[in-house]
């Protein structure tokens, strides 16, 4: 492919974001929203991450594909990122429809893209950039497109050094010296295959990999460069459902694929204890870096005052916008937005989402408030939850998992669903 005169090459690529995840195991708060659509940061919804890593990336020419709850997140996507006035590009929300045909329906990632070909064909571009709705990292896009280009890869995947202990977890990408992948390999468990993986160590000094403990191993991160004729030719061929378990594999057996390296952050956003990890871990620097100037994330505007804080004793924590806290201490926490917090209350290990509004525009005595004197630890209060006082929530029975009324223990960590009032003197 020769590149056009007068044209950058990330004018030639199209984002497509799969963010049609049901996020079951994120249950309960997937309960009323898709899993690229959950709060995060306190201010930030999992949505925009790789929203943002396109744009930082000089990718203007975005397409999301979702399913589930759909209409909550475009409304969100719309609000957010007005690309009209936002660099001249295009964003364009893609989901299920009727057709004459019948009702469509995604049956997994690759699916999702193949049942809108018809779309994605007509559009100019030379590559397809494939990212996940629900992953953690900053990461110039730009750098592994001009690698893929420069490779002259029909596929190329972004891959990450990890350690044996997390081995099992990923898809395992086995590299020549020149990066060209030579063999791939889901989640293995024998030993003899996983040393067959390992990184050389030629591999790691030149490319300055930061393996502590080797043997270390390039994991897929579910990112992937595709020659745009290529990934047709390989829907309409490979007739799988899923990206990781049928379509790279086939493709991988074709040649011509290599493996970008990354070594900054990057999470999967899986579980409540992921998702929860990857929350708290913000409270350091050992997280998503949201303090870059260089590679920003874009949140929703709230148009709110700074927080304000009365008599607090504050550690290691977030406090958002508009958030209002009398509490007596707030440790190793994130505050969201509008959240409101009574005098005595400590907050502990744990993540508040914020509020949409300070009380509920049907019943203006329903307040969203964390009451006098609660004791919060180790929880995640969604949305437009009303605390009365006196309220302890520590699972101090140190239960793994539990199912009550609008609240929720998942790895041993409390979830609070959004729109619950808890009474006063609840206690878990």
């Amino acid at each position: 492919m020769n590149r056009r005169k007068g044209h950058k090459l990330t004018d030639r690529v199209a984002c497509i974001i799969l963010a049609g995840g049901q996020g079951t195991r994120l249950f309960p708060l997937t309960q009323h929203r898709c899993k690229p659509a959950v709060n995060f940061g306190g201010r930030y919804r999992l949505i925009d991450v790789p929203i943002s890593n396109s744009l930082n990336s000089n990718m203007n020419h975005i397409y999301v594909i979702s399913q589930y709850f759909s209409s909550a997140l475009h409304q969100h996507i719309k609000e957010t990122f007005p690309l009209d006035h936002f660099r001249g590009g295009s964003l364009h929300l893609l989901c299920p429809e009727e057709r004459p045909g019948g009702k469509i329906w995604y049956d997994g990632t690759a699916d999702a893209v193949r049942k809108n070909l018809e779309i994605l064909t007509q559009i100019p571009m030379d590559y397809f950039l494939i990212l996940s709705g629900d992953q953690l990292y900053n990461m110039d896009l730009e750098a592994m497109v001009q690698f893929a280009y420069d490779k002259d890869a029909d596929l190329t995947i972004a891959s990450l050094p990890i350690g044996q202990k997390q081995a099992s977890r990923f898809g395992l990408l086995n590299i020549d010296s020149k990066a060209n992948i030579i063999d791939f390999q889901e989640k293995p468990l024998d030993p003899k295959v996983l040393k067959k993986f390992a990184i050389p160590h030629d591999f790691i000094h030149t490319h300055d990999i930061h393996c502590k403990n080797p043997p270390c191993f390039l994991a897929s991160m579910g990112i992937y460069v595709f020659k745009k004729e290529m990934l047709i030719h390989l829907l309409q061929e490979e007739k799988g459902h899923d990206f990781g378990k049928h379509l790279i594999p086939s493709q991988l057996k074709k040649g011509k694929s290599a493996a970008f390296l990354y070594q900054g952050y990057w999470e999967d956003i899986g579980t409540i204890s992921s998702y929860y990890q990857a929350n708290l871990s913000l409270t350091t620097d050992l997280g998503l870096n949201l303090y870059s100037e260089i590679l920003p994330i874009y949140a929703h505007n709230h148009y709110l005052p700074g927080a304000r804080l009365k008599n607090t004793l504050l550690k290691d924590s977030i406090i958002c916008d508009g958030a209002i806290v009398e509490g007596k201490e707030v440790s190793q926490s994130i505050i969201g937005v509008r959240c409101v917090i009574g005098k005595g209350s400590a907050i502990k290990d744990s993540i508040l989402l914020g509020n949409t509004t300070y009380a509920d525009v049907k019943d203006a005595t329903i307040e969203y408030t964390i009451g006098e004197n609660c004791q919060i630890e180790k929880t995640i209060i969604d949305l437009d939850v009303q605390l009365g006082n006196h309220v302890h929530l520590s699972n101090k029975d140190n239960l793994q998992s539990y199912d009550g009324e609008g609240i929720y223990i998942r790895d041993g960590i409390i979830i609070v669903t959004s729109g619950t009032i808890l009474p006063d003197g609840f206690t878990l």
